[in-house]
């Protein structure tokens, strides 16, 4: 399902709209809208011992699997500055991004989410935020299945991570 899937009528004057490849057009009031990826970070934070943190989802979409801290970002929000407080509005935790690890194309409710991912070293005491039920530090060799993530590209971010963190 695409973002402009169930769009049938204009938002701006509420006519009627034409769906035209990869955008809604009003013909009543010119309004053009695009169906256009959202962007979202995430990090793939070590503690000191090397550990990854791991936050179990309070909500759907994906409800009790786990997670990656980050989110989306604001309209206004360097990307930098949207990981640090998506980060420390999950956990608590302040980072120092240390590695840009890559992008990732990820449904997500609807829509597609531009996913991206950091290595960052975290600071703190992890406390999880009200969308997470748990915080859980693991061992890079004793991460759960793929089948226990929350979004499909996280294997792909954490195996990058792992390349990265023992190059």
């Amino acid at each position: 399902m695409g973002a402009l899937d169930g769009w049938r009528f204009c938002p701006l004057c509420g006519e009627a709209i034409e769906k035209v490849e990869d955008r809604a057009e009003c013909r009543a009031c010119g309004n053009v809208a695009y169906a256009n990826a959202v962007p979202g970070v995430e990090a793939v934070c070590l503690d000191e011992r090397g550990r990854i943190l791991l936050g179990r989802r309070a909500f759907d979409p994906r409800s009790g699997l786990w997670d990656l801290p980050g989110g989306f970002m604001h309209e206004d929000e360097h990307p930098l500055e949207a990981l640090r407080r998506e980060v420390h509005e999950e956990t608590a935790l302040e980072i120092e991004p240390l590695d840009f690890l890559g992008f990732w194309l990820e449904p997500y409710d609807g829509r597609i989410v531009l996913c991206l991912a950091w290595i960052a070293r975290a600071r703190g005491d992890a406390r999880p935020g009200d969308d997470l039920v748990e915080l859980h530090w693991f061992d890079p060799d004793g991460l759960p299945d793929a089948a226990e993530f929350a979004f499909s590209n996280y294997a792909a971010v954490l195996s990058a991570a792992l390349g990265e963190k023992n190059a």
